[in-house]
């Protein structure tokens, strides 16, 4: 088809001038003969060549069927298609004539778009997706270059191309990659089977080209992009603010995990119910220049032509912006191009590490342990009435759909639907009555929440399911024991708190989609966890940036409150939000090396490590207080993690007169270690921390007696406050052990209710609407007594009073030595 030839396409749509073209297609201003000559936009689609007739036939039919149904797709966000038809032998589209430019090029013209307006598109956008999704249609091929903005519209165009990509692919066995990778997900890039899923990722890859300016994932080469998206976090977010924990629970790698599209479309209401409003129509139109950088010379943008029906209402989450001037008339009936379809970037991008456990270096194989030992069994209390869990009223039917997403086991399932909700009411000022000081934790557990008249969420973030979910859920009701007990003796009056508890399965990945959960919920006013550090480090930025602040019972690595360069000597704080209740791997050798040197009367020590963070950070702080006290060491070594014969080094340790082993790293390492070393015939302790303080430690090491171990904080049973933690925990009839950590999760969440009675108290007796972010500086300065001790931080979050304790093997199983501080 050429402009020089008039011919008619399917007998009645006469071709004008080309406007654009990509790699799928050549788009034409054409004319409609038997609708009065109304202007249509005519989609040329283009086979690669050297495909033979056989699969040009396949093709056409199974192109033909897709939009086809398209058609009868009818969103003011979803451009119109009005006639698909075959001409030559290839599929033809026709659609309305959109006037007005496409994001990619308002990106290119104009740089970073304002928060809000990019959160305008996003809610928009999914408003289209959710259309589509329901019509069992899925896009494939969602990006800048394919959302097209008018002073009145956002809409999505080019349905159904991507499905001809993806066969034309198959079908050619060309070896070409058509498509754009920067927004595809992993599983798209992996060829598996669509879902609605793969549009939740390129919507986030596209809102965060929009507001940082370029593609999360960028490499030199194609095969560089994909292994960036497969193995890489996208790069940090700079400009993205509120957006922030919605682009990343988008972009979350795993399509199971993933935010659905109800989630996200709350999460965006909120984005743009707490933005202020624009003050003029050029930023309602994503051209503010208030916060976006400008280039020097900024050409004037000319706008995509695809046509348009009646205008259409903007999307309801969004304010309604300011009147738009009307557009310059040149430009309105200017001919352009549409924007061609992007081939991957040549830019090569600053490698970025994956968000690792904190157990293992950058770089490291990925360790089969997790950064929290399984521990030795724990008798279960008897179960007496049920425990109904509170939490958030649901305002999404949606959300058990996501839960099912969520691949949870069944139990967890109905846990999720009843406690992952999302609230969308507003933060108000509460007006409360009372302020009763009541002794924290001198009530019995139950549910009456006496006259209290609002609520106040916290959310508990831990391992409901898998190999650490027995310490999870001791974790989460220990949250809610502390909740219980707070409504049972109006500790706030007025005040009812709740429990919002997700799942994280001890993996990295949801830290994210978690933390967007929690700060999307207005109610949320801190967050209780995680467990692992792992989690810890994709959880704790996210809650950061929005400002909720976090204390974890759990999570243990110096990164956290000391920042990256701790070890070399330099400490700062990189989350101000961010605490606490327990001890950190940097206590752990120097309490280990006070024990065996002054107690366990070890003079001469062989030191060992995995080359872990985790076992070079215990080793290191180890070494420098064992040889203060006027110790020696023997000799120093690290391991291959992988490895596990250790005859050679048995030798050498046997040989150095060593009267005790420390090593840093895990129990998977340290049992065959142990073993060894015993065989060789050194019949010496073998120390470590609670990387091997595991029963698995005990299973797969039949020489492990007599050796040692340090666990970070005391157990329970040591103090009376302790004990009478245990007695209401098992009065409460929670039918799981409250752990290990149980403790240290009920004085986390009690920092949380006194924080918010704080920030009451400083208010004249009422919950502020910014009580949120007044939440951090309440919690830096508290000081009470709790469970586990008094309960204080210092100046970088981390708990005044660390303890810990120490562990020998003992007739096969674990027992207690000795606990103490972590200094003297």
């Amino acid at each position: 088809m050429t402009e020089q030839n008039p011919e008619l396409i399917a007998g009645r749509y006469q071709l004008v001038e080309r406007i654009g073209q990509g790699g799928m297609g050549r788009v034409w201003r054409g004319l409609d003969q038997q609708l009065f000559g109304r202007e249509v936009a005519v989609k040329e689609i283009l086979f690669p060549p050297g495909m033979d007739d056989s699969d040009r036939a396949t093709l056409l039919r199974r192109f033909t069927g897709e939009a086809r149904a398209a058609v009868t797709l009818s969103h003011p966000g979803i451009i119109t298609i009005h006639d698909v038809v075959e001409h030559h032998g290839a599929p033809v589209i026709v659609m309305e004539l959109i006037r007005g430019q496409s994001l990619a090029a308002a990106i290119r013209s104009r740089g970073r778009l304002p928060v809000q307006r990019v959160a305008e598109i996003g809610a928009a956008m999914l408003d289209a997706l959710a259309e589509a999704h329901g019509a069992r249609i899925v896009h494939r091929d969602i990006k800048p270059d394919n959302v097209l903005l008018t002073k009145d519209r956002v809409v999505l165009t080019d349905f159904g191309i991507a499905h001809l990509a993806d066969a034309t692919t198959k079908l050619s066995h060309s070896g070409i990659v058509i498509g754009t990778p920067q927004y595809m997900p992993p599983e798209q890039l992996e060829g598996k089977r669509p879902t609605p899923a793969n549009d939740l990722w390129a919507l986030g890859a596209t809102l965060y080209h929009a507001v940082e300016g370029h593609p999360p994932f960028e490499a030199e080469g194609l095969h560089a992009l994909a292994v960036a998206v497969f193995t890489r976090p996208h790069r940090p977010l700079a400009h993205a603010g509120p957006l922030a924990p919605v682009l990343d629970a988008l972009l979350t790698k795993d399509p199971a995990q993933r935010v659905g599209a109800a989630e996200a479309a709350e999460m965006l209401a909120s984005v743009l119910r707490s933005s202020r409003p624009r003050a003029d129509a050029s930023a309602a139109l994503g051209f503010g220049h208030e916060s976006v950088p400008q280039p020097e010379h900024t050409p004037t943008p000319t706008p995509d032509l695809r046509a348009t029906p009646a205008p259409a209402p903007a999307p309801a989450p969004a304010p309604a912006p300011a009147p738009a001037p009307a557009p310059d008339a040149a430009a309105e009936h200017a001919s352009a191009p549409t924007a061609p379809e992007q081939a991957p970037s040549t830019t090569p991008s600053p490698q970025t590490p994956t968000a690792l456990d904190s157990r293992s270096a950058a770089g490291t194989p990925h360790r089969p342990v997790p950064d929290r030992p399984t521990g030795p069994p724990v008798p279960v209390p008897p179960a007496e009435d049920p425990v109904t869990l509170r939490a958030t009223a649901k305002t999404e039917h949606a959300e058990r759909a996501s839960a099912r997403r969520r691949a949870l086991t069944r139990r967890s399932a109905i846990l999720g639907a009843a406690l992952a909700t999302l609230a969308t009411s507003s933060v108000l000022t509460w007006t409360l009555t009372r302020d009763d000081d009541v002794p924290r934790g001198g009530g019995a557990a139950g549910s009456g929440s006496g006259a209290s008249s609002v609520t106040v969420v916290i959310g508990v973030d831990a391992p409901f399911s898998g190999g650490l979910s027995s310490m999870g859920l001791g974790i989460r009701n220990s949250a809610d024991l502390a909740a219980r007990t707070a409504n049972e003796t109006r500790h706030v009056p007025g005040v009812n708190f709740e429990i919002k508890a997700l799942d994280d399965g001890a993996d990295p990945a949801k830290g994210g989609p978690n933390a967007a959960q929690f700060v999307s919920d207005e109610k949320v006013l801190g967050v209780v966890g995680p467990l692992n550090s792992g989690v810890a480090r994709t959880l704790v930025a996210p809650l950061a940036r929005a400002g909720v602040v976090n204390v974890s019972p759990g999570n243990t690595d110096p990164v956290l409150t000391l920042g990256p360069d701790w070890a070399a000597g330099t400490k700062s704080r990189p989350y101000s939000t961010y605490f606490r209740t327990i001890a950190t791997d940097v206590d752990q050798g120097p309490f280990a090396a006070r024990y065996l040197h002054g107690e366990a009367k070890k003079t001469k020590l062989y030191v060992i490590d995995d080359a872990s963070a985790h076992g070079t950070a215990l080793t290191s702080g180890f070494t420098a207080e064992y040889t203060k006290l006027g110790g020696t060491v023997v000799g120093t070594e690290q391991v291959d993690p992988a490895e596990r014969a250790f005859a050679g080094l048995a030798e050498r340790v046997r040989s150095s007169g060593a009267d005790a082993v420390y090593f840093g790293g895990y129990y998977d390492t340290a049992a065959p270690l142990s073993q060894q070393l015993k065989q060789a015939g050194v019949n010496v302790p073998l120390m470590g921390g609670d990387g091997i303080f595991d029963q698995q430690y005990l299973t797969a090491n039949p020489k492990a007696e007599g050796d040692l171990a340090t666990n970070i904080g005391v157990p329970a049973e040591e103090s009376a406050a302790g004990q009478d933690f245990l007695a209401r925990y098992r009065k409460a009839g929670y039918p799981e052990a409250a752990g290990w950590y149980g403790p240290y999760a009920y004085d986390a969440t009690w920092t949380l209710i006194e924080a918010v009675k704080a920030v009451v108290t400083a208010n004249g007796g009422t919950l502020p609407p910014n009580a949120r972010a007044k939440l951090p500086q309440a919690a830096a300065t508290l000081a009470f007594d709790g469970v586990t001790g008094r309960v204080t931080f210092d100046g970088n979050g981390d708990t005044v009073n660390r303890r810990l304790t120490v562990y020998t093997v003992n007739d096969g199983s674990w027992a207690t030595v000795t606990s103490g501080p972590a200094t003297r």
